[in-house]
């Protein structure tokens, strides 16, 4: 089990999960599409550290870069990724009324 750095975050793989597994489950904004090394989607720049491929990857995979579906790692690794960023919805009693707002109330 391997230790995961990221841009705003750290934790620590478990038992088995792949680092796709990891980000996803502390909420990484990491995109994916096969989940096996075929599609390349999920590729992310690794800083630093090494990885483990549990197969081998059919995509292209360039220097400084890992598929998170299809590999894990035994050390610390760091990658440049980020946490998803949630957009705040207001809740109904904070929402506007738009007939006040545009000067359209009638109940002058």
């Amino acid at each position: 089990m391997g230790f995961v750095v990221t841009l705003d975050s750290s934790f620590q793989l478990l038992e088995g999960e792949t680092l796709l597994e990891g980000l996803e489950r502390t909420g990484h904004a990491v995109e994916f599409q096969c989940r096996s090394g075929y599609c390349g989607s999920c590729r992310t720049r690794l800083i630093d550290g090494e990885v483990r491929y549990t197969r081998q990857p059919l995509a292209y995979v360039g220097r400084n870069e890992v598929l998170p579906c299809c590999c894990v790692t035994d050390s610390m690794v760091s990658l440049e990724i980020a946490l998803m960023q949630s957009v705040e919805q207001p809740l109904l009693s904070e929402e506007f009324d738009v007939q006040q707002t545009l000067g359209l109330d009638t109940d002058d």
